[in-house]
């Protein structure tokens, strides 16, 4: 979130100024958490699938923002955490929220479209776009384990994609080439959070995530001058809105209790919970070359994160 998000690490609550102090480690509470968030995350794209149905991703982004906007603004007042809320990098929240915007607007394309396990598996490339953007977007230095994550995981992309498939259902097509792209969208998403949390708080960078995106959801959706939403959409579309946020705060939590070294593994799970929530609910096959891929995918997430944490060690 993303991780981002949809799924992926949580971009809108990296810590920063004015937030709380971080907790003592507890893998067991970070598990549990992590539980919760894998529920969201799934239910998330259950429910995103179900509004796609009635709605474009214009309007189910602008409905979705509309909730998670208020639901920002009642919990940030009984924190008293409305003041944290300012009006500086305007700039930066634009640029930012762009990306994340058609990042999710593609992702709920593809949710639509194409398996929701491949959803995911497509998903879990964000960190290795950040690897490899990271130089350019936040001047850091590009590092050889850099580059093995980026080659491990571009084979694992090649592996869940399968080119070489030709005309099978599972080959790559439009809705593959939309959450590819998608997780383009969230890396960026990602990156810039990380340097807007440098001088922003949480709340405030939520706060205009959901205003700014709540402002481009209407624009875009409102050119065919239809905003109707048809009373059976309106149960999925504050799903959506609720678990959003509820699966990034839960990730947060996660993270707040142990290190991403750990709580990165426990987000795999989803890949598996979707399959098999795919599997019930639509009939979608199980394909062993999507968790194949996946496992390449995740293996170069985590010889990234500690080469990372080796060097931030040093």
């Amino acid at each position: 979130m993303s991780p981002q998000a949809p799924g992926g690490p949580p971009a809108d609550l990296i810590p920063a100024a004015g937030d709380p102090a971080p907790e003592v480690e507890s893998p067991l509470a970070a598990a549990g958490w992590m539980a919760l968030a894998l529920c969201c995350f799934s239910a998330l794209a259950v429910a995103g699938r179900e509004a796609a149905a009635e709605l474009d991703t214009f309007e189910i982004l602008a409905y979705r923002s509309v909730i998670s906007l208020a639901i920002v603004l009642a919990a940030a007042s009984a924190a008293g955490a409305l003041p944290a809320i300012r009006v500086r990098r305007m700039r930066l929240h634009l640029v930012r929220n762009t990306f994340h915007f058609a990042g999710q607007n593609l992702w709920f394309h593809a949710v639509a479209v194409i398996p929701l396990t491949q959803v995911f598996a497509y998903e879990f490339t964000s960190p290795i776009w950040i690897a490899l953007l990271a130089p350019l977007v936040l001047g850091e230095r590009f590092a050889r384990a850099r580059l093995l994550a980026a080659a491990i995981g571009f084979t694992g992309i090649l592996v869940i994609a399968r080119p070489w498939a030709g005309e099978a259902a599972s080959a790559f097509g439009p809705g593959q080439a939309a959450a590819l792209a998608a997780a383009v969208g969230f890396a960026f998403n990602i990156m810039l959070t990380k340097r807007l949390s440098a001088t922003e708080s949480t709340v405030s960078i939520m706060f205009f995530m959901c205003a700014i995106q709540a402002v481009m959801g209407f624009v875009c959706a409102g050119v065919d001058l239809d905003l109707a939403v048809p009373w059976r959409t309106w149960p999925w579309i504050a799903l959506i809105g609720f678990c959003g946020l509820a699966a990034h705060y839960c990730v947060a939590r996660a993270l707040a209790r142990a290190p991403a070294t750990v709580v990165a593994p426990m987000d795999f799970g989803r890949l598996p919970m979707i399959a098999v929530v795919g599997m019930l609910l639509y009939a979608e096959p199980l394909e062993p070359a999507v968790f194949a891929g996946a496992a390449l995918v995740l293996s170069a997430n985590l010889i990234n994160l500690r080469a990372e944490r080796r060097r931030a060690a040093a």
